[in-house]
């Protein structure tokens, strides 16, 4: 049996271009890049090397790229960093009366119902410790209405943080008009693009984004390393201490080697980006139709005419059909086919999606979710596997 892997949303495997670029940097070239001798200048010479090819593809200038350990510490640090900056822009309460400090506004957070838990529990903490937050209903098909944003926004607001694509349903942000709302306003811009760096062009000065974070591993580079994008003159505060390293900005000796790496598989996605997006939602609409077909129950979640091309979330209409979510992703697993609920696992328990949730999806067809996630390795003769796996394992569970 033929296993296949169709959750590449979730991580994507190491292309071995990306593997052999980065090989040279973990023994030959392994100097600390913070060392003045021949060794750390070869290593410090790597990293702005890769820092200049992955900012040239966003559209941005060299300084304004910073390495983190993942998309998870970039959003961290552009939530953290952005309010511990704000704060910090008004008097000590050390040296302001006591009648003073209580006219001191707390940072004002906007954010969406569907982003990512990496934003979404910090700005939760920041919401616990004094900071102001108001989450942005999402439509049906998982967009954030511009209008939404506005009508929260004022000139308090500190920082306003939306995807620019759903991990879960693939829905692309209007992120551009959200941009233009927030510098109206005078709000920083914090934009999650995990999963948009390269499926979709990413255009920092287009988006009007002022903070941007991104990962290495869903584009075939490796784990562990990500970056975040900061506009010159962004004010933002460092969440480790201890080293100059990053500008100061994110302290810690660089990983030359996933670095490397990142870089590479940013210019691979980049050169085959349009071919590969034309690819992919062609696969993805032949599973899309093939399951449409057979299963009148199906529901198709995500905005059809603008989404990631290479995402197709699809959940069981519990009135109709009743299936325990828990057991359809490990049933697809035994049939050979791996995939995500698209929902959280806790403790062995798969929890409803707070991003279907947020849609309108009532709680049991929120589980009974498949999200499929094409990638390099999936092909047209896949397609007829996935879909009698689907049937096997629908048909198995209504007979239970």
């Amino acid at each position: 049996m033929e296993r296949i892997y169709l959750d590449h949303t979730a991580t994507t495997p190491l292309d071995e271009q990306v593997a052999g670029a980065m090989q040279p940097y973990f023994s030959g070239t392994f100097g600390n890049a913070s060392s003045i001798h021949q060794f750390g200048r070869e290593a410090k010479q790597a990293l702005e090397r890769a820092r200049e090819v992955i900012a040239r593809a966003i559209g941005a200038a060299e300084g304004e790229l910073f390495f983190t350990s993942g998309g998870t510490e970039a959003n961290n640090l552009a939530l953290f960093g952005a309010v511990s900056a704000a704060r910090s822009s008004v008097p000590s309460p050390h040296i302001i009366t006591s009648a003073a400090r209580s006219s001191v506004p707390s940072p004002h957070i906007i954010t969406s119902a569907a982003e990512h838990h990496a934003v979404l529990e910090p700005v939760e903490y920041l919401g616990e410790h004094g900071c102001k937050v108001s989450v942005v209903p999402v439509l049906s098909d998982g967009t954030v209405a511009p209008a939404s944003v506005e009508n929260l926004l004022s000139d308090a607001t500190s920082l306003v943080s939306v995807m620019a694509a759903n991990n879960e349903v693939g829905t692309l942000s209007p992120v551009a008009e959200i941009g233009s709302l927030c510098r109206k306003h005078g709000a920083l811009f914090h934009c999650d693009a995990v999963q948009a760096l390269g499926k979709i062009p990413v255009e920092v000065d287009r988006w009007k984004t002022d903070l941007v974070s991104f990962s290495a591993h869903k584009i075939y580079g490796p784990k562990g390393i990500g970056a975040l994008y900061i506009r010159k003159g962004t004010p933002i505060d460092p969440v480790i201490r201890g080293g100059g390293q990053e500008r100061g900005r994110r302290p810690g000796t660089e990983n030359v080697p996933l670095a490397v790496g990142f870089a590479k598989a940013v210019d691979l996605a980049m050169a085959e980006m349009g071919r590969e997006q034309v690819r992919l939602a062609s696969l993805r609409n032949q599973l899309e139709n093939e399951l449409r077909s057979r299963f009148s129950a199906l529901i198709v979640n995500g905005d059809p005419a603008n989404r990631l091309s290479h995402i197709l979330s699809v959940s069981f209409d519990h009135s109709v059909i009743p299936l325990e979510g828990e057991l359809l992703v490990h049933n697809m697993d035994l049939e050979g086919v791996a995939v995500s609920s698209g929902s959280a696992c806790t403790s062995g328990s798969i929890q409803p999606s707070h991003v279907l949730l947020a849609m309108g999806r009532d709680s049991e067809t929120a589980k009974a979710t498949i999200r499929f996630a094409f990638g390099r390795g999936n092909h047209e003769g896949q397609i007829s596997q996935v879909v009698a796996a689907v049937e096997r394992v629908v048909a198995r569970m209504r007979a239970r």
